[in-house]
């Protein structure tokens, strides 16, 4: 009995020690390993490079989920080719905002076939266009690089198995956006969930124009089903289960107080200066992200339906 109650004490030191490595600071630039062929790079919020990016080796190519925008896919591609040589065969958007997307043409002239959820691929040509052709930020310009639509797509789930790696892909959304896909490997538990969940500081983007709150906390809930061993998150740090989790008490609080305010005839500027979220930890340490979430979601569950 003693011999296994150390075995259980090693193990759940090795675990712990996995999530301090992981759980790391921010702002991280290097690749990191976080299973045998599998690599993530975390997002510089203030080089306004702010998606994660991970790599998945198979035997005789590679896929990369989400590509961020063209001035961070220029630094991540020479990343990639030093850490592999072989062909990226497919590049995933877990949705279509521009932090993952905006960067797909890059990929797809070295190579890279655009794949995500029909539903993903529809908000491009729509939504995504229009932000594409509205942007206006003259410190990052989209010179050089062109909106690139997917080139394969699935409807609810896509397996890619070659007996070296098992990437599942399934559709979750509509959450924080219609087609929202996030991306399993089972045999490491490693999850990568898009803008489902977060680990940064900055809260999360509630205001989508498909945003729907109930199947985002259900997409939550099938994920944590899943026990994963690391969550990927949109932006910030990789975690565990318990990043999931926090996703989902931020959400459902948030969602809770903001349908109570509406109901009781208050105000947008009201209820975000009245709900208080820092009880969720990191993810919802800044005020000012609160209270643009808060307005965001006001805005949303205001509109007639």
């Amino acid at each position: 009995m003693k011999t296994k109650f150390r075995k259980r004490l090693l193990l759940a030191s090795v675990s712990l020690s996995l999530c301090s490595v992981l759980i790391a600071a921010e702002g991280e630039k290097d690749a990191r390993q976080l299973a045998p062929g599998v690599y993530m790079w975390q997002g510089d919020r203030d080089k306004r490079e702010p998606a994660n990016s991970t790599l998945v080796l198979f035997r005789d190519y590679a896929v990369l989920i989400d590509g961020n925008f063209p001035w961070g896919a220029r630094e991540l591609l020479p990343k990639l080719r030093s850490l592999t040589d072989k062909p990226i065969r497919y590049l995933v958007n877990t949705h279509y905002h521009g932090d993952h997307s905006f960067g797909n043409s890059l990929y797809v002239d070295a190579g890279a076939a655009v794949l995500t959820s029909e539903a993903t691929a529809a908000e491009m040509r729509t939504k995504g266009k229009r932000s594409w052709d509205n942007w206006k930020e003259s410190g990052h310009t989209l010179e050089g690089a062109r909106l690139e639509p997917a080139t394969v797509t699935y409807s609810d789930n896509m397996f890619l198995d070659d007996g070296t790696q098992r990437l599942e892909l399934h559709r979750l959304g509509p959450g924080h956006s219609r087609g929202d896909t996030v991306a399993y490997l089972p045999k490491p538990g490693i999850v990568i969930t898009g803008d489902l969940c977060v680990t940064w500081p900055y809260g999360n983007n509630v205001g989508d124009a498909d945003a729907d709150y109930s199947g985002w906390l259900n997409a939550l809930t099938q994920m944590a089903s899943w026990n994963p061993k690391i969550v990927v998150p949109g932006h910030g740090p990789a975690g565990d289960l318990a990043a999931l989790q926090t996703q989902r008490e931020y959400l459902s609080d948030m969602w809770h107080q903001v349908q109570t305010g509406i109901q009781a005839g208050k105000t947008a500027d009201q209820l975000a200066g009245e709900i208080n979220l820092t009880s969720h930890g990191t993810i919802a340490s800044t005020p000012a992200a609160n209270a643009t979430s808060v307005r965001a979601m006001f805005s949303h569950l205001s509109k007639p339906r």
